[in-house]
């Protein structure tokens, strides 16, 4: 808690390394404390290069990701976050903001468009400086714990970057906090796994060669799928989520009006 006002304040007044300060503090602290608490395991560590730009490609099942994917990486892992995570207001936006920033993540603008064009050339820019950038290619959290066709911004940041590519796999973080959930089911233990890393630098000044892309990315997904072991299904996250959903309503729905007509009848749902 000591922390929150410190980190207030290099966040409004201080400098860019005051911040990457402030993360090694919230590694250190925070990170020794999952440790102890949740037992996170790791494996492949030490396929993230020590030095020079890195994508880290990552699935993303659960909130907690944000925790225990960067925790085993000796360097500063920054990802590209929705810009609603920095905007809030009051207290609870402050902590908002303080934490995603203590965790190393740069607020973007995800609408289309421009927005997108955006979220690139910030993208590159933290890979120009020689950092290692997260991204979680699926574009949002998994619905029900499958693996989702990948966005193509993964592989065209690989190929303008040159920057390899290392395949990333939340390992039972869905059921360790499934999304909509506050509390840790202790009976799992969140995992990471990082893959060999992949080189794609030959393709080199073809970034607009569409097809490529999603070769590229269809690539970087089928290898986090051998990580992760989870199904692969190649639709959109978003589409499924808004499947998922419409689903659910029209189950309410139907069930309400069931329960209505039964009323209407004079029967009571579930008397013998």
């Amino acid at each position: 808690m000591l922390c929150l006002p410190l980190a207030s304040l290099l966040i409004v007044r201080g400098t860019w390394d005051d911040v990457c300060v402030f993360y090694w503090l919230t590694k250190m602290t925070l990170g020794m404390t999952l440790k102890i608490v949740f037992r996170p395991r790791a494996r492949g560590v030490k396929n993230v290069p020590r030095r020079g730009p890195v994508i880290l490609a990552s699935n993303h099942l659960s909130f907690s990701d944000h925790f225990f994917g960067p925790l085993p990486v000796p360097r500063k892992v920054i990802f590209l976050a929705k810009s609603e995570y920095f905007t809030g207001r009051g207290l609870k936006g402050l902590i908002s903001k303080v934490f995603f920033t203590g965790v190393g993540q740069i607020p973007i603008d995800r609408g289309g468009g421009a927005a997108s064009e955006q979220a690139i050339r910030t993208g590159l820019r933290v890979l120009a400086e020689g950092h290692v950038l997260g991204i979680y290619p699926e574009g949002t959290r998994s619905p029900d714990g499958r693996l989702y066709r990948g966005k193509t911004g993964v592989a065209r940041l690989a190929i303008e970057s040159g920057a390899p590519v290392v395949p990333c796999a939340m390992i039972d973080t869905f059921q360790f906090l499934p999304p909509g959930t506050l509390r840790p089911n202790l009976r799992f233990r969140p995992g990471v796994k990082f893959g060999e890393p992949l080189d794609f630098s030959r393709y080199r000044g073809r970034e607009d060669d569409g097809p490529l892309l999603r070769t590229i990315t269809d690539e970087i997904m089928q290898a986090i799928a051998m990580l992760s072991g989870q199904e692969y299904v190649d639709i959109d996250a978003r589409r499924a989520k808004a499947e998922l959903a419409s689903t659910s309503g029209q189950d309410s729905a139907s069930g309400q009006d069931t329960a209505r007509r039964d009323h209407e009848g004079g029967r009571s749902i579930g008397s013998a």
